[in-house]
């Protein structure tokens, strides 16, 4: 919501400041020039990136008009799924969970705690490594290194998306010189022509320079360093999983355990140690 927020204030303030310095609105809409810039832009990105990338960059999208979905609300869900699991380990031992995790949209404990499966991959993660867990015969060194090794591949794909949009939005004001030039160009051709036709040409290459700076710094640049953001959250959620994992493997009780993924959370949607505590005894 707030990318929707800042691109009506981005549109908004150079369209009302032009008009109320005496500009006619209609002579910013060059559909050319946009034509030239965004089909050069898109080209250059397909060229640049694997097809999945490109891809994913126009899937993206949806991403930056949805509301983060790393609230508190979602961390309480994540920290009392953990201490769940963790509790009917040290009840039934590691064996205990086979059935639950063979099965996640059976179990009574993954399907009380539905937050987390919105989350794309984190039921999927939270499983592979309690099979690990499960397996047994792996140090708790050895374990750490595999979660520090795919969360490290994690933080790397979630960062191509953004790393994408990025490069596009450093080349645009390139692309908007270049479609001013070739207005510049066609100018050239009416050369003879009446001043009036001749400053209309010559306005219509500006708004080419124009539209590619803005696109840049002013929606495109903003929307990669969202991702950025998205990506950041995401990060800091695999990592709780993580540390409360490795906690729980080497010995710690359910609610300790759950207390060190809660410690590395962000303050802004870290729960309180009461939160945690009233969440977790709800049936």
């Amino acid at each position: 919501m707030n990318v929707v927020i800042g691109l009506l204030v981005v549109l908004g303030s150079c369209v009302a400041g032009f008009m109320l310095s005496g500009g006619e609105l209609l002579a910013l809409f060059q559909p050319y020039e946009l034509l030239i810039i965004g089909g050069a832009a898109l080209g250059a990105m397909v060229m640049s990136n694997p097809l999945g990338v490109t891809i994913n960059v126009m899937k993206s999208f949806a991403t930056l008009v949805k509301p983060s979905p790393y609230k508190k609300a979602l961390y309480l869900d994540l920290l009392a799924l953990l201490y769940d699991i963790f509790n009917k380990m040290r009840r039934e031992g590691l064996l205990g969970i086979e059935k639950d995790i063979d099965d996640p949209a059976a179990s009574p404990i993954f399907s009380k705690h539905t937050g987390i499966a919105k989350i794309h991959g984190a039921t999927d993660f939270i499983i592979d490594y309690l099979r690990v867990m499960t397996l047994g015969g792996v140090a708790a060194h050895d374990l750490d290194a595999l979660f520090d090794a795919e969360l490290e591949t994690h933080h790397t794909e979630s960062h191509l998306v953004s790393g994408a949009m990025s490069k596009v939005a450093d080349a645009l004001p390139g692309f908007g010189i270049v479609a001013a030039v070739m207005g510049i160009v066609i100018t050239m051709g009416h050369i003879g022509g009446p001043p009036a036709e001749l400053g209309h040409h010559v306005g219509a290459a500006l708004v080419g320079t124009f539209l590619g700076i803005l696109l840049s710094y002013g929606i495109v640049g903003p929307m990669s360093v969202y991702l950025e953001h998205i990506s950041r959250e995401e990060a800091k959620f695999y990592e709780c999983i993580k540390v409360s994992m490795m906690a729980s493997f080497s010995g710690a009780p359910p609610q300790l355990a759950v207390e060190f993924g809660r410690k590395i959370l962000f303050h802004s949607v870290r729960p309180s140690w009461t939160e945690v505590e009233e969440r977790v005894k709800q049936k």
